[in-house]
């Protein structure tokens, strides 16, 4: 089978290489320049968007940020899955709430902001502190803000009002601040017959709002209520594909805070943690093929490499330390690649977890040095 994916990204890169035992032959489409592209090499295909269209068997999507004609063209050709109402919500924060709300899954207070007079509303409705989140566009931390103080309310909203200004279609979320314990998420896939596997939790850690490290965790009450809210937001766009929950874990209750209707990057400890990853069951969902086993096989942890193409070889002495690089080049704050940590039990990963501080400078990976600080207060 072939498989196109709008989005030519790292994402698009791991599909390929998942795809590629099971036959699947998968090109990308690079919305950017709007050149169908060999996802690994991102050299040029000498053909169209209409005709990988009409090559391919399947057509999905590795982001949410796809301009409404490419969407609309994939769509009418009847290939196209998960839906183009499920990429849709997860592109624009309007529709993502709506969703949440429809499906009855928790998720934080909200109003919807146009104009000052929705501001002012909102700031009532809620109360302070808000956060404040662009409807379209935005992503790791970006096109957010937070209003601690009724001060800082005049700031904030010119800010805001110049983004508006920008594009008719825009507006801003406002949403209750919740004082969570920690952030969660979950990972799954749906099939065409609607039979669900889910993964086990990943608990994030953000720095400066972009995720840095994703550890596979065990905790079966807050497993429970994430699987049953997956089922519900998944059942209710008739989903087909890996699709993703953001969680608050606020004392042992989980709210959605957003999804990701895509393989995502809290995901990426399946490669080496799970009996299949989320790249190979998102293919075989889509394909029609059986779901794989979301099993935990290794107790595993992924740190994203953000900003740098190179990491001490030193790393590759630790038998249990996996280094995927995206072919990406260097940017400041981009994701280069991610590392995955494994471990037979939960102190072993700890430990090998701590381990990469020796030859990871702690400016460019905090994450693990907070991490291995923890680790030496509970030891």
């Amino acid at each position: 089978m072939k498989v196109l994916v709008l989005g030519s990204g790292q994402l698009a890169r791991m599909m390929a290489l998942a795809g590629a035992p099971l036959n699947l032959t998968v090109i990308a489409y690079d919305v950017t320049s709007n050149a169908v592209v060999h996802p690994l090499t991102l050299q040029e295909q000498s053909q169209s968007l209409a005709q990988a269209i009409a090559q391919s068997d399947v057509i999905t999507a590795e982001f949410e940020h796809i301009p409404e004609p490419i969407l609309s063209l994939c769509a009418e050709s009847g290939k196209f899955l998960p839906t183009p109402e499920a990429i849709r919500a997860g592109g624009d924060r309007r529709l993502e709430k709506a969703l949440l709300d429809d499906a009855n899954v928790n998720n934080a207070p909200y109003a919807i902001i146009h104009n000052r007079v929705d501001f002012d509303h909102a700031i009532a409705a809620i109360g302070l502190p808000l956060v404040l989140k662009s409807a379209l566009g935005g992503y790791d931390g970006k096109g957010q803000w937070r209003l601690k103080t009724a001060a800082e309310s005049d700031a904030i909203w010119h800010e805001m009002a110049q983004l508006l200004e920008q594009d008719s279609r825009q507006a801003i979320v406002a949403e209750a601040f919740i004082p969570f314990d920690r952030e969660v998420s979950i990972v799954g896939a749906r099939d065409k017959n609607g039979h669900i596997a889910v993964y086990p939790l990943a608990e994030n850690v953000h720095i400066n709002g972009v995720l840095s490290l994703s550890t596979a965790i065990d905790a079966p009450e807050l497993q429970t209520q994430a699987h049953a809210m997956f089922e519900a937001v998944a059942t209710r766009l008739n989903y087909v594909g890996v699709l993703a929950l953001e969680f608050f874990d606020v004392n042992g209750e989980l709210l959605v805070n957003e999804i990701a209707p895509r393989v995502h990057n809290s995901g990426h400890w399946t490669q080496q943690g799970a009996e299949t990853c989320q790249f190979e069951n998102h293919l075989r969902a889509v394909c029609g093929l059986p779901l794989g086993s979301t099993k935990l096989v290794r107790h595993t942890a992924m740190i994203n490499i953000l900003g740098e193409d190179a990491l001490p070889t030193q790393l590759l002495t630790l038998p249990e330390c996996h280094i995927h690089w995206y072919g990406k080049e260097k940017r400041a704050g981009r994701k280069m690649g991610h590392i995955n940590v494994c471990g037979d039990f939960p102190g072993e990963l700890q430990r090998n977890v701590c381990a990469l501080t020796q030859w990871l400078d702690s400016d460019k990976f905090p994450a693990i040095h907070q991490f291995a600080k923890q680790f030496e207060l509970t030891t």
